[in-house]
């Protein structure tokens, strides 16, 4: 499961790059909350785009303008930030019992886009922020009109009546987005009962301690009157009857397996799937768990079972190439890496794990082909900082020191590390050929990344204490100073 930060600098800033196409948890940090682990896949992806992608279309956005981005939890969980840009927690997936749950939170989501929720927050706050300071000040001509103790008991209560302004708006805000997902999967033909079986389903959280419940029930809350709003709708679809295909349940039971294989203990994954199951997506989790389990030879048997059973499935081909890559045997890699990729060729991330196993073998053919795959996939994805982490060890290994240093710092650009890509890209300018391609884009990268003197300083200023508690023998006097 190939994992890359691939959040817009308007989101989130990655501070890790991924090592190789393992679920390795790479630490963020949005603007709204706390720190989150972002996730790549490609299968689970074109399974998300799929529901996704119509009801964009039903809501007369763009797609390419609209990110999705999958959240390593295991908490039931969507969100969207700044930027039309949609979170779901693997969690999500995994809970839900069909593809029409997952789709009418994806279109609740895209509801709170369309009706540019995000941005008419603000309004919101300040309409919760007038009702505060209207009652601090009728308590304080209350308290100068002689009675002390009942302006003091209506101050008192300013918050309280603030937090109720902002929750009627919330709560109007949410309902807009039910009704919203609704019409959206009324026009793509879809039945919206899934947003109704969700939201009962986890009712009763609703009475539950404020610690016991899911994340998305904060944010998102219920009442009986909002969800018997949801199903009067839903009831008088022409669409309600409608029921998601044996293949899509089907391909989520597969990519729930595939989930869950990866981030359950073993132990409980072949709990949950016993050998005696022999479905395809147990036979999938348990090539999982035995992979995370180190034992290459069982896991590597489960995948020959699938590939039998789906010979031209990339993503089991992916797989096995990962396993490979993550094992030590880099070279044997290649063959199910470039297969996956002749199965899918369009599929950046597949052309990244195949060019990953090429650098490795060190070859000069492979890194030539490894070179010409990346760049395929970065004229795609131009803020997958792990893609560009692989160009720049090819053009080092190719001897390319001024190239590998102009793509470091497109991949510290990528992650919205500017500094970094300030200092990567005046090193590469420095040693270009003026005028060519690569020393313009040097050149541009200089320009939008530079530093203010403030931001110079502090990382001086970092820089010397860092240096401080390195050794000399490990000090390469690496770093550039702005003195």
């Amino acid at each position: 499961m190939t994992i890359i930060a691939r959040l817009k600098k308007c989101c989130t800033t990655a501070t890790a790059f991924a090592a190789s196409a393992a679920m390795v948890v790479l630490p963020s940090t949005p603007a709204h909350a706390q720190s989150i682990s972002l996730i790549r896949d490609t299968e689970i992806e074109a399974v998300m785009r799929g529901y996704t992608d119509p009801l964009l279309d039903a809501a007369g956005l763009d797609r390419n303008s609209v990110g999705f981005y999958l959240v390593g939890n295991n908490e039931f969980n969507a969100f969207v930030t700044r930027g039309q840009n949609i979170f779901m927690h693997t969690g999500t997936i995994v809970i839900a019992e069909t593809p029409g749950e997952i789709k009418a939170v994806i279109a609740h989501e895209i509801g709170h886009i369309e009706g540019a929720h995000l941005v008419r927050f603000g309004d919101g706050s300040r309409g919760a922020m007038a009702t505060m300071i209207a009652t601090l000040g009728l308590g304080i001509v209350a308290a100068m009109a002689g009675a002390g103790a009942g302006g003091a008991a209506i101050m008192a209560s300013a918050p309280q009546f603030a937090t109720l302004d902002m929750l009627r708006y919330t709560r109007t805000q949410e309902a807009a987005a039910d009704q919203a997902a609704i019409t959206f999967l009324d026009r793509t033909g879809q039945s919206s009962r899934g947003l109704v079986s969700t939201f009962e389903r986890f009712r009763y959280q609703e009475v539950m301690s404020e610690a016991r419940r899911y994340e998305y029930f904060r944010s998102h809350p219920l009442s009986s009157q909002r969800i018997d709003a949801m199903r009067r709708r839903v009831e008088a679809s022409p669409y309600a009857d409608v029921e998601d295909s044996p293949e899509e349940i089907a391909e989520l039971r597969r990519i729930q397996a595939k989930i869950i294989g990866f981030t359950v203990a073993p132990a409980q994954v072949f709990h949950r799937y016993p050998e005696s199951n022999t479905s395809l997506e147990a036979v999938y989790a348990r090539a999982v768990a035995y992979f995370r389990q180190g034992r290459l030879e069982l896991a590597r048997e489960r995948l020959a079972q699938l590939i039998e059973m789906e010979p031209e499935n990339p993503f089991f081909h992916e797989l096995e190439g990962q396993m490979l890559y993550e094992s030590g045997r880099i070279a044997d890699s290649v063959a199910p890496h470039r297969r996956s990729v002749e199965l899918m060729p369009d599929a950046p991330l597949l052309r990244v794990n195949l060019a990953a196993s090429l650098i490795g073998t060190n070859e000069a053919d492979a890194l030539d082909e490894a070179v010409s795959h990346l760049r395929f996939a970065l004229a795609r994805e131009q803020e997958n900082g792990w893609a560009w982490f692989q160009l720049a060890l090819a053009h080092e290994a190719r001897g390319e020191t001024a190239l590998a240093q102009l793509a470091t710092a497109e991949r510290y650009f990528a992650v919205g590390n500017n500094m970094q890509a300030f200092v990567f890209a005046s090193r590469a300018r420095d040693e270009l050929e003026g005028g060519t391609p690569a020393w313009v884009r040097a050149s541009e990268l200089i320009a939008v990344a530079e530093p203010t003197p403030q931001e110079i300083r502090e990382w001086n200023r970092a820089q010397q204490e860092r240096r401080q508690f390195v050794p000399v023998s490990r000090n390469h006097g690496t770093g550039l100073s702005f003195n």
